[in-house]
């Protein structure tokens, strides 16, 4: 077996419409992404209907 270090490639930042994801720094034991979500709808505050 090789004693260099390990390494990995850099993987480029994947976007699409609702989401987006980034390669997390190399940790011992864990290759991870972070993800994130953009709002598929905004909210709008409820309001009570006009009675009859």
């Amino acid at each position: 077996m090789s004693d260099a270090p390990k390494t990995r490639p850099k993987v480029p930042e994947g976007k699409t419409r609702f989401l987006t994801t980034t390669q997390q720094e190399l940790k011992p034991g864990h290759v991870g992404y972070d993800t994130t979500w953009e709002p598929f709808h905004k909210e709008v505050p409820y309001s009570t209907p006009k009675k009859p």
